[in-house]
């Protein structure tokens, strides 16, 4: 195998590919990234769980496979002088790396026991914005449950219904919801669940751009394409919380609030609040003014945020990250605060049509006085 690529896009191709690079396996192949030449240069990262390959255009003289050391020849790739840099394999699989006057020789194996990657029906892909799709990612997986005995909502949900691809999170305390309207009806109905590892990963690749990327759905797998980048990872299965009959709708109290006000005050509330000791914020909603407060083991906060409406001095207790949290992500300026009682959850909504999303976040019962 010979091939010449640019340094920097092959240090590109193993920053990405390498994400998914085993770190310990009892299958030791695992630790290496897998090396394709032929039309270009195809690197990539299996852990059983994900696999990234990564396409590098290249110059290629000689095609040929290999499995090669990932930390050792990054590491080796990294440090080499800027401009081209040309790779040898020989039959012994003795690997040379050649840029300027830098030069490295070390040992390759053969691709022979490497696992095949999971096989994506080749179908119709759903296409999205590379922005768009990160958005989803973002706005949504903050919420993913972290507890193994519920698998199926340690992933995020997705649901396809003919113009929109909606992104849905759960963890038991609270939910997160992103929805894209796509500009031309796709007119299939699915949905399936990803691991939130995984779209950890798929979240790095994307750009802010309208570059498009696409999904495509297989039996147990899905395949994202995203520029020189293809991501596989296996499906969560079981059966996701029906989250519409859980969001309260019809709330007698709408309130308007500036995100970013309403962000600072909880951040500022919050500082009261450890890890360890995990009081819930006090809100008072009452006539254009919400109040927060805190009391805990490591002293007291209070602040005041400026809101649009009347809360009829409604209290409620929270979990002062888990609104943070969501504020961190609503795209907009503004959002409407829906509110029951203070026993039911409180639900985050935007002001217009542009934005399409909803946050919620359960009460924690607060002690009197």
């Amino acid at each position: 195998m010979r091939f010449t690529c640019e340094k920097s896009m092959l240090v590109q191709g193993l920053n990405i590919a390498g994400r998914t690079v085993a770190q310990k396996s009892s299958l030791s192949v695992l630790e290496g990234i897998l090396c394709r030449a032929d039309l270009g240069v195809s690197l990539t990262g299996y852990n059983m769980e994900t696999a990234i390959t990564y396409t590098v255009e290249a110059e290629v003289t000689d095609p040929g496979v290999c499995i090669l050391p990932a930390k050792l020849f990054g590491d080796i790739v990294r440090r080499l002088p800027e401009g081209p840099v040309t790779v040898v394999v020989d039959d012994n699989y003795k690997v040379s790396i050649r840029s300027g006057y830098a030069a490295f020789n070390i040992s390759a194996e053969a691709a022979e026991d490497y696992p095949e990657l999971p096989d994506v029906d080749a179908g119709r892909g759903i296409h999205i914005p590379q922005a768009a799709l990160k958005e989803l990612i973002s706005g949504t997986i903050f919420a993913v449950s972290e507890n193994q005995g519920r698998p199926i909502h340690t992933g995020v949900k997705f649901e396809v219904e003919n113009d929109t691809i909606s992104a849905i999170a759960v963890d038991g305390f609270r939910l997160a919801r992103r929805t894209y309207h796509m500009e031309s009806p796709d007119g299939r109905t699915v949905s399936f669940v990803v691991p939130a590892a995984s779209l950890k990963e798929v979240e790095k690749i994307v750009s802010d751009c309208e570059d498009e990327a696409a999904f495509t759905l297989g039996s147990k797998h899905i395949l994202f394409e995203i520029g020189n980048a293809t991501l596989i990872c296996r499906l969560l299965e079981g059966d996701f919380l029906d989250w519409r009959k859980v969001v309260p709708t019809n709330c007698p109290i709408k309130l308007v609030a500036n995100v970013g006000d309403l962000a600072r005050s909880m951040e500022r509330v919050g500082l009261i609040v450890s890890e360890k000791y995990k009081s819930p914020v006090r809100c008072v909603f009452s006539d254009q003014v919400l109040q927060v407060r805190t009391n805990t083991t490591i002293g007291a906060a209070e602040d005041r945020c400026a809101i649009a409406g009347d809360g009829k001095d409604l209290e409620i207790g929270f979990n002062v990250r888990y609104i943070a949290d969501a504020l961190r992500v609503i795209p907009s300026e503004e959002v409407v605060l829906e509110l029951t009682n203070g026993l039911s959850p409180i639900v985050m909504t935007p002001v217009d049509e542009k934005h399409d999303f909803s946050y919620m976040v359960l009460p924690v019962r607060i002690k009197n006085g």
